[in-house]
């Protein structure tokens, strides 16, 4: 194929039965992507050397700022570039073209050699691969959850040469703001970090001054968090009146129930809640299983129990959630999908979430029961079935 649009050659052309753009649905389109894996064009002639044909709905990938592990690998237990490819291909296949490996509350030793793991990757290209999110370890032990009380930690030196490296791609730092200072906070955004609040037993005034200094979301929005009561706001009721602040939900129905969401939906502008999975190894696995520093982690069905008895993170994928907040709590799907990709990427600044000339050609094919069949990442297809 010869043609050209933006300078480069165009070297495929799809023909999609419908297209969601990011914005609207259009019928029977061809999408051209050039040699940079961007889209060059929407619309136009179909090319005389053909289009391929997609039946189904493409759509923008999805992006996930929470994810622990999947592909039988958990991030904590590998820190490996190897361990990272099997996290991202697990997840391609059920949508997610970008993505945060998420390293939860651990020694500053294992904080430094997953950095190094994630630096590797991206400058190895791993698709998929965006950046960084730290858990912890700087969060409140009676919202620990999951986490090991005895890894809780204040801010130090150490942590903050880890936050202040620029070979990460995107940072998220989960804090609980009780444990860290404004000043501090105010520090770790002046590094490039997007400070996310979560596990804390906060008030609303710590919480709100947390947010004045820069934080700019909340992690798993309702899970380890202060709640709202009729005299005290606590992390929860705060997270629910500020209007500029993003908030993850983790909706797969055992972490938060379908009226908490609709609440959230109701009480937050639109574009501010997003989607994420908390996936642990198993998702993209056989496996039932896995260790969790001295503990295991057991799934039955989708949910995943801790032998402490607490749950631990998550079996849940992207278009999983996508699918459970359509069905659930009457979201139109067109804004279940900018959940899962166009506001992710505005929470963490990045390109995604639109389908447009001149964006990356992050892509997914859905079919009529919202199954990923297909999945690109910068016009390189990463999985099919």
């Amino acid at each position: 194929m010869t043609a050209r649009a933006g300078g480069l050659r165009v070297v495929q052309v799809l023909l999609a039965e419908r297209l969601f753009d990011g914005e609207r649905v259009l019928n029977d389109i061809p999408v051209s992507i050039n040699a940079d894996g961007r889209v060059a064009a929407i619309g136009g002639d179909v090319p005389a050397t053909g289009a391929e044909c997609l039946p189904g709905t493409l759509a923008p990938g999805l992006i996930d700022v929470q994810v622990n592990g999947g592909g039988g690998a958990l991030f904590n237990n590998e820190l490996t570039v190897a361990s990272l490819q099997k996290m991202a291909g697990a997840h391609a296949g059920f949508g997610t073209t970008g993505m945060l490996p998420t390293l939860i509350t651990d020694e500053v030793e294992v904080m430094q050699r997953a950095a190094d793991a994630i630096s590797t990757a991206l400058r190895k290209k791993i698709p998929g691969i965006i950046g960084v999110h730290f858990e912890g370890p700087h969060l409140s032990t009676p919202k620990k959850g999951t986490h090991e009380a005895r890894f809780i930690r204040g801010l130090s030196q150490a942590e903050l040469d880890i936050y202040a490296r620029d070979d990460l791609g995107v940072k998220v730092v989960t804090l609980a703001p009780e444990n860290v200072a404004p000043e501090d906070i105010r520090k770790l955004v002046s590094l490039g970090v997007h400070v996310c609040l979560g596990h804390s037993n906060a008030d609303g005034a710590t919480t709100a001054a947390a947010l004045e200094a820069g934080a700019s979301g909340f992690t798993h929005l309702y899970n380890a968090m202060s709640p709202l009561q009729s005299r005290e706001p606590g992390v929860v009721g705060t997270a629910l009146i500020s209007d500029d602040a993003w908030c993850g939900l983790i909706v797969d129905g055992h972490h938060v129930c379908a009226d908490a969401i609709r609440l959230a939906l109701k009480a937050k502008p639109r574009g501010k809640l997003m989607l994420v999975t908390d996936a642990m190894s198993l998702v993209g696995s056989e496996e039932t299983s896995f260790p969790l520093f001295e503990r295991m982690v057991t799934r039955e069905g989708d949910k995943l129990t801790s032998t402490t008895g607490e749950l631990a993170g998550s079996h849940l994928d992207m278009i999983g959630a996508v699918r459970n907040i359509r069905d659930w709590c009457d979201v139109p799907l067109e804004e279940a999908l900018r959940m899962a990709s166009l506001y992710p990427a505005t929470f963490l600044s990045v390109e995604g979430g639109r389908l447009e000339v001149g964006a990356p050609a992050d892509m997914i094919l859905l079919d009529s029961e919202l199954q990923v069949r297909r999945t690109w990442i910068s016009g390189r297809e990463v999985h099919s079935v």
